[in-house]
């Protein structure tokens, strides 16, 4: 078939119109919302983080890390038996 040109049919077009404060919010809302997503993301997993470390202590003397979830103000290395004081674990 060819493609004849017939100016008794009207041409349709597919473009969508949009005005250009619907553009520019359109535009500024997607990196918006995915900084925002970004932003969450990342304090939801410093969070667990700090949650999953609550425990962990590092022998002052063997530097070996173990879990402690007793009360004991001076919980024994499960390696050395050498008694240890709570620290906060740091970030490396």
């Amino acid at each position: 078939m060819s493609s004849v040109f017939r100016p008794d049919r009207q041409q349709t077009d597919t473009v969508i119109r949009v005005t250009l404060t619907a553009l520019v919010a359109i535009i500024c809302c997607f990196p918006c919302g995915g900084f925002l997503l970004w932003i969450f993301g990342e304090w939801n997993r410093r969070r667990r983080e700090r949650h999953a470390l609550r425990y962990r202590l590092r022998c002052a003397i063997c530097a070996f890390e173990f879990e402690d979830r007793t009360a004991a103000l001076l919980p024994r290395c499960p390696r050395c038996g050498s008694l240890n004081e709570r620290f906060r674990m740091e970030n490396i």
